[in-house]
C-alpha cells in the first residue's frame, strides 16, 4: 500500500500514558507528528513500584486531554486520522482497558479502523520508524517487565530466541535498588552509585553464562546481591557503591555471552544478507551507559550494526503505537473488531514455549 497514512497511537499499558500522532510517507518513510507522554512516576515512587489500581485511575484522569494534546500539536482533527491504534496487551489490565476502551470509543464515534497492538510489537518495529531498518534483525528488549530476544522477520514475524526465566532485568535494578535503600526507580539509582564503586570487590553470578539456550535468569543475582548486603551489614555509602558496581558488571558479563551467542547464531542462519545484520535495543533499561557499552562492543566484534532508537522512544510512548498500526496498515493486514479484548499477557511469539507459566490469562512470556 504506496500511499500516504496518518494514525492516532494510544499506550496505556504501565504507569506512562501517551498519545502521538505518526504518518506514514509514501515512500515508507515515518514522521512523528506530535507524542504525548505522561509519567505517573511521582504517584509511584513513595511505593517502591508501579500500583496497577493507581496507575489505572491516572490514565483515566490524564488519557482524554492528552489524546486533544496530540491532535492540536499534530496540527489535524480526529476526522483527518486514517485509523486508532491502541495498545492491547501485554500490561496491567486496568490500564490496558482504559486505552483500549478509549480507541474503540474514537474509531467507532469517527468511522475509523482499529487496531489492537501488541506492546512488543511496537517496541520491535520502532527501529523501522527511526531508522528505516529493513528486515531481517535482531531486537533485544530490556525492560521492568521484559526481557527478550527477538528475530524480527516482518510486520507480525517474530521468533523468539531468547527469555528471561524468571526476573526481567529492570525488575531485578529495581529490587537490587530496594534492597539497599536506594529510590525508585532503581535502574537510574544503581547506575549512579556504580560510577563510585569498585566492580571488583564482589564476586556475583552470571546465571546461564555457557549454556547453548539463549535464555536470561537474574534472580539468582539478586539473592546474591542479598547475601552479600546481608553479610557486611550495616552498609555504608561506598559499600552500596561497590555492590551496584558489582552487580553492572555480572549484568554487563551475562548480557555478553547471551547476546554474543545470538549475534553468532544470526550470522550463521542469515549468511546471505545483501546488508549489514543489526541489533536493536528498546526497553528503558537500554538507557544504562554501562549495558550499551556492552552491547555496542559486541555489535563490533561481530560486525553488527547497533541500533538505539531515541531514549524517549526506547521506554514507553504512543509513538511506537502508533507506527505498529501503520506498518499492519501498510502490509494490509486486517483491522480488529471493536469486541476484540485486552489481554495482560500475549507473548510477541505465539509459538514460543512458556518459560515463566501460564493459566487462565495465558502465557507469561
Amino acid at each position: 500500500m504506496a500511499t500516504f497514512l496518518r494514525i492516532l497511537g494510544i499506550e496505556t499499558s504501565c504507569d506512562e500514558t501517551a498519545a502521538s500522532v505518526v504518518v506514514r510517507h509514501a515512500d515508507g518513510r515515518g514522521e512523528i507528528l506530535s507524542d504525548v507522554v505522561l509519567s505517573q512516576l511521582e504517584e509511584h515512587s513513595a511505593f517502591g513500584g508501579v500500583v496497577p489500581e493507581i496507575a489505572a485511575r491516572a490514565h483515566v484522569e490524564a488519557l482524554d486531554g492528552l489524546i486533544e494534546e496530540a491532535l492540536e500539536r499534530a496540527d489535524v482533527s480526529l476526522a483527518e486520522i486514517d485509523a486508532v491504534a491502541a495498545t492491547s496487551g501485554p500490561g496491567l489490565i486496568g490500564g490496558l482497558l482504559v486505552g483500549l476502551m478509549t480507541g474503540k470509543a474514537l474509531a467507532r464515534a469517527a468511522g475509523k479502523p482499529l487496531y489492537a497492538v501488541n506492546h512488543l510489537e511496537g517496541h520491535a518495529l520502532t527501529a523501522r520508524l527511526t531508522d528505516g531498518l529493513p528486515f531481517p534483525y535482531l531486537m533485544l528488549l530490556v525492560s521492568g517487565g521484559h526481557t527478550q530476544l527477538v528475530l524480527v522477520n516482518g510486520v507480525g514475524e517474530y521468533e523468539r530466541w531468547g527469555t528471561t526465566i524468571d526476573d526481567a532485568l529492570g525488575e531485578a535494578f529495581d529490587k537490587t535498588a530496594k534492597l539497599l535503600g536506594l529510590p525508585y526507580p532503581g535502574g537510574p539509582a544503581v547506575e549512579r552509585a556504580a560510577l563510585h564503586g569498585d566492580a571488583d570487590r564482589f564476586k556475583l553470578p552470571r546465571p546461564l553464562v555457557g549454556e547453548a539456550r539463549l535464555d536470561f535468569s537474574f534472580s539468582g543475582l539478586k539473592t546474591a546481591v542479598r547475601q552479600a548486603a546481608t553479610d557486611i551489614a550495616p552498609l555504608d555509602d561506598q559499600d552500596v557503591a561497590d555492590i551496584c558496581a558489582s552487580f553492572q558488571k555480572a549484568i554487563s558479563g551475562t548480557l555478553k555471552d547471551r547476546i554474543g551467542r545470538g549475534l553468532a547464531r544470526f550470522r550463521d542462519q542469515f549468511s546471505g544478507l545483501d546488508t549489514e545484520p543489526a541489533l536493536v535495543v528498546a526497553g528503558g533499561v537500554a538507557a544504562n551507559q554501562e549495558i550499551r557499552r556492552t552491547l555496542q562492543a559486541l555489535c563490533l566484534e561481530y560486525g553488527f550494526r547497533f541500533v538505539a532508537p531515541p531514549m524517549r522512544l526506547c521506554t514507553d510512548n504512543a509513538a511506537m503505537i502508533a507506527w505498529a498500526g501503520l506498518e499492519r496498515m501498510a502490509a494490509e493486514l486486517p483491522a480488529d473488531a471493536l469486541d476484540v479484548q485486552p489481554r495482560s499477557r500475549w507473548p510477541l511469539d505465539s509459538n514460543a514455549q512458556t518459560l515463566l507459566g501460564s493459566g487462565k490469562r495465558g502465557a507469561k512470556a
